[in-house]
Parts: structure tokens; C-alpha cells; sequence
């Protein structure tokens, strides 16, 4: 598994959102694209996912921006990952694929499955709501 820089990305710019937008307030994305020292350009496409996927909302013209179309508590890095086009697989075999010529024999294939679930459990369980208040406590 690997997070690329666009997951990476849409993470730091929906906690900066997070941060910056308080009381629901759009941000435009150049605020974002210099808070956070990303290219407006790739985070408009970011964000362009994460309207599609339910996860911002946005308004347009002088004071628009971006906001959150759902309450941070309900908003996880697996939702916001996926949105972003992330998958959460440790290997491509952890999958039940037909083109697999070892399915049915390997050994490994509920080791990979197993690892994924946890994988997609833990960033599942973890909230913009929660990583603001360790923020707020000044835990990491």
C-alpha cells in the first residue's frame, strides 16, 4: 500500500480547511494552496474529488470557497482517502480477483485480506474532529 502525494495532499488541505474554515466559512483555494504550499492547480483537482464525493460543498465568486458538506466527526481519512481516489490495499492480492491463477490454493491471500481490513478499520475510525482536538491538546 501506498498513499500518493494527491491522498497526502487532500488530507493536509481538509485539515487546513478544517482549521481555517471555522463556523462552516468557504475558503478559496488559494488560502489553502498557501497555507499549505500546494499548487492551486492540483488542488482544485483534489477538491473537484472531493465535491463529487459528498465531502465539500462550494460557492462561487468574491468570498467563495470551499467548505464541508458533513460534520468533521463524521468525515474519516478513509472517506476523504477514498475520495481522493486512494485505494487502501496492501497488495492487489488481497482481493479475490479471477484472473488470479493461485486463488484457492495461496496460503497468504486471508494474511493480505486480514492486514487490509485492519488497514481500512483504522483510518476508518479516525475523524477531522479527532486529529483537531489532539491538535487542540497539543498531542501528535
Amino acid at each position: 500500500m501506498r498513499i500518493t502525494t494527491r491522498g497526502r495532499y487532500a488530507l493536509r488541505a481538509s485539515l487546513a480547511l478544517a482549521k481555517i474554515g471555522k463556523n462552516g466559512a468557504p475558503v478559496s483555494i488559494n488560502i489553502l494552496s498557501e497555507q499549505e504550499n500546494i499548487s492551486s492547480v492540483f488542488l482544485e483537482q483534489i477538491f473537484f474529488k472531493l465535491r463529487k464525493a459528498g465531502i465539500v460543498s462550494s460557492v462561487r465568486g468574491p468570498g467563495g470557497g470551499f467548505y464541508f458538506a458533513q460534520p468533521l466527526d463524521q468525515l474519516t481519512i478513509k472517506k476523504i482517502l477514498d475520495a481522493a481516489g486512494e485505494e487502501l490495499n496492501l497488495t492487489a492480492c488481497d482481493k479475490h480477483t479471477d484472473d488470479c491463477s493461485r486463488l484457492g490454493m495461496c496460503l497468504t491471500h486471508s494474511v493480505w485480506a486480514d492486514v487490509t481490513e485492519l488497514i481500512n478499520n483504522f483510518f476508518g475510525s479516525i475523524t477531522l474532529a479527532t486529529i483537531l482536538e489532539k491538535d487542540a491538546l497539543g498531542e501528535k
